[in-house]
């Protein structure tokens, strides 16, 4: 019995040591927790619950060179809720619930009432701190969400959190889409990529707290650290020659349903870029902007290099354009490989006449007469006019060129005539069109630019002037010869379906087969397979003083049309006729006046300047001076009287205003803080108010 009594004690001894052990153990950690460590975990824990999210800067906008925006951010805000905020008493809530869920659905009428009604009270019951009331909202809808019941309450009070986002748009949507730019997967393209530094901005911080839900919301109304928003940039394109220049090129495409093509217009003088326009097609009926071809294709451009070979021949003292040559009825074996000219039985002509008519075989033999001793000296005269790198142009993506050398593995006997017609090289169309744009410029190369500066809040970051490549690229006598010839196309050449009696152009058309998959143009006796063509026309205008220059290039057009002058001709064409329409400075020879003729008196009310305008663009009267500011005016016979009009009103009287246009009287309504609703077009004929509540001023304008 002791015995067991003992066993049992000391059993108990046992347990009530491991026990004491334990409390002892649980002590000492809480105490390392507590004291020892407690920093650390303090941390974890806040990082858990707590924790910095960056917030995005506005990106920079992107401008066209008058000041038009091509690509924005706007705003668009997420609105959530706390359903706990300080003054949304039980008493405020059961009040102004029924008014909040109208208002929601008045405004984005995207649930009923009772919808709104009851979600609004499962968060209030539910205590929630953080409850979505609406995504994609915009500005205006924000600024009437502040009024709605218990939100105005106000800032804090009212419970509201605005989470801003950005979206990015282009107002003009689909004008110039591929050379501003857009984020692809994660990686932005053109202007918006080359610049992504600059437009990003600065990205801010916000302390967000983990509650309920696994959610996020802000601790502060205020930002930890303020967003610093980007740069804009202002570039040279201009919107209008843009249009032109993607109607122009969009329709010759669709009507020959042509794969892909592109246009660039560039300024001679400074080499900005006033255009820029890139279409593949998708279907038979749909084309698109996916790819950047003015920059990032580099192909065999055919006769357009023409220009280069001639400019070679020619500065190097061989040829001038009054020598002749024999074309040997247009056929001329190289080797195994026979040079065409798209027209057979042409003999001996001038070399003029044979780069206006764009024979292969004239200038084949000639580049292989002077140069096959030499090939070498050949080629440096072509690295000297920058054929053989990129333009430099301030877009990623610009495609290397490629001018062969006679170390090349893949140099041959034909090389010489073939590369002196434009194949067995590849240059983009941008590259191309600088060399054309330095004939113009009077043998001066400059750089092709599309960007005229960055600036942050009215502070300039950057500007960028024209760079020019080379002062020189060749001899005046040559440029001058150069000139001769590429304005003969037009006049009696290849591309005299662009000939105009009221602006002369310059230009060089260009036809090229496409290399099949196995690297063949199927130009050998035996060749049977179908060709695919490239078809362009590159040039500058007016001839005689250029301001201009413009190419157009036109990959694989189907059918039976595959030339240039009438496949990517009429679109340079187009692109011409508009812009020398649209810009006065380009029309040297006045029109005379034969149309306008004035047979009545006009009379109109309005603002003065405005009419002064309309007298300089009109009336050619720059004369036109007064010193009101609001006038009535009458024009007979293009001599112009005005008279002071007093444009005082008041809500029973406002035939002041009456006869003026509708902009005008809008503006003075406005301004006198009237609410203005338009009913018909033309001029005031009568102003009417309507009954409102008191203080709001309403009013009805009919025009007649």
């Amino acid at each position: 019995m002791m015995d067991n009594k003992q066993y049992i004690m000391k059993r108990t001894y046992v347990v009530y040591a491991g026990v004491c052990l334990f409390a002892c153990a649980v002590v000492f950690q809480l105490f390392k927790v507590q004291y020892v460590e407690g920093e650390k975990w303090r941390a974890k824990a806040k990082e858990l619950t707590t924790q910095y999210q960056t917030i995005d800067a506005s990106r920079g906008n992107i401008f066209s060179i008058d000041g038009s925006l091509l690509a924005t951010s706007l705003p668009i805000y997420e609105l959530r809720m706390d359903m706990r905020a300080e003054a949304i008493t039980d008493k405020i809530f059961a009040k102004n619930i029924d008014s909040l869920a109208i208002q929601l659905n008045n405004l984005f009428n995207d649930k009923t009432v009772s919808a709104y009604k009851k979600e609004l009270k499962r968060a209030r019951r539910n205590k929630e701190r953080y409850h979505l009331l609406q995504r994609g909202v915009r500005y205006t809808q924000l600024k009437e969400v502040k009024q709605f019941a218990i939100i105005k309450l106000g800032k804090y009070k009212g419970g509201l959190i605005v989470l801003q986002h950005d979206k990015r748009e282009q107002p003009f949507k689909n004008l110039a889409v591929r050379t501003i730019g857009y984020d692809r997967a994660g990686k932005p393209v053109g202007i918006e990529g080359k610049y992504n530094n600059y437009l990003v901005g600065q990205q801010g911080k916000r302390l967000m707290q983990k509650i309920a839900g696994s959610v996020w919301m802000p601790i502060n109304s205020e930002n930890e650290v303020e967003p610093h928003d980007g740069a804009d940039i202002t570039t040279t394109i201009d919107v209008n020659i843009q249009d032109v220049a993607q109607h122009a090129l969009i329709t010759q495409l669709k009507k020959h349903k042509a794969h892909h093509g592109c246009v660039i217009v560039m300024e001679v003088a400074t080499g900005q870029i006033k255009a820029m326009a890139n279409y593949t097609r998708k279907d038979t009926a749909t084309y698109l902007e996916q790819y950047n071809y003015a920059i990032g294709e580099a192909t065999e451009p055919g006769s357009t290099f023409k220009l280069a070979s001639y400019l070679t021949a020619i500065d190097d003292g061989y040829i001038k354009i009054s020598d002749t040559i024999d074309a040997e009825g247009g056929r001329k074996k190289f080797y195994d490989r026979i040079v065409r000219d798209s027209h057979d039985g042409t003999n001996r002509i001038s070399v003029q006449h044979a780069f206006e008519t764009s024979s292969n075989v004239a200038i084949a033999k000639i580049i292989n007469k002077y140069y096959a001793k030499n090939p070498r000296k050949f080629t440096d005269k072509l690295y000297s006019l920058n054929l053989n790198s990129p333009t430099g142009i301030d877009l990623n993506g610009e495609a290397q060129p490629r001018i062969k050398n006679p170390k090349d593995k893949d140099w041959y006997g034909t090389s010489l005539p073939y590369m002196a017609h434009g194949y067995e090289l590849t240059v983009t169309p941008l590259q191309i069109l600088t060399l054309y744009n330095a004939v113009a410029n009077n043998g001066v190369m400059v750089k092709p630019m599309l960007v005229k500066n960055i600036q942050r809040g009215g502070t300039m970051l950057k500007q960028y002037n024209t760079t020019v490549i080379n002062n020189a690229i060749a001899k005046p006598s040559t440029i001058k010869q150069l000139r001769t010839m590429l304005e003969g196309v037009v006049q009696q050449g290849s591309a005299q379906n662009l000939k105009t009696n009221y602006m002369k152009i310059a230009g060089k058309t260009g036809t090229s087969v496409i290399a099949s998959s196995k690297g063949s143009y199927n130009n050998t006796e035996e060749s049977t397979e179908a060709k695919a063509y490239q078809a362009s026309f590159a040039g500058y205008f007016p001839a005689e003083n250029p301001v201009y220059s413009c190419i157009v290039v036109v990959n694989n057009p189907s059918g039976k049309l595959y030339y240039g002058n009438v496949v990517a001709g009429p679109i340079f064409k187009e692109v011409a006729d508009k812009i020398y329409a649209t810009q006065l400075n380009l029309q040297t020879t006045p029109v005379t006046d034969t149309t306008f003729k004035i047979k009545k008196t006009l009379i109109q009310m309005g603002n003065s300047n405005d009419f002064a305008t309309i007298m300089r663009a009109l009336l050619h009267n720059n004369n036109y001076k007064t010193n009101a500011d609001w006038v009535k005016i009458n024009v007979d016979n293009r001599v112009t009287h005005n008279t002071k009009i007093e444009t005082s009103f008041n809500k029973k009287s406002f035939n002041s205003l009456i006869g003026m246009g509708a902009r005008d009287a809008v503006y003075l309504l406005e301004n006198k803080g009237y609410s203005v609703i338009i009913r018909g077009k033309g001029n005031v004929k009568r102003i009417t108010t309507i009954n409102t509540v008191a203080g709001n001023k309403k009013v009805i304008i009919e025009l007649v």
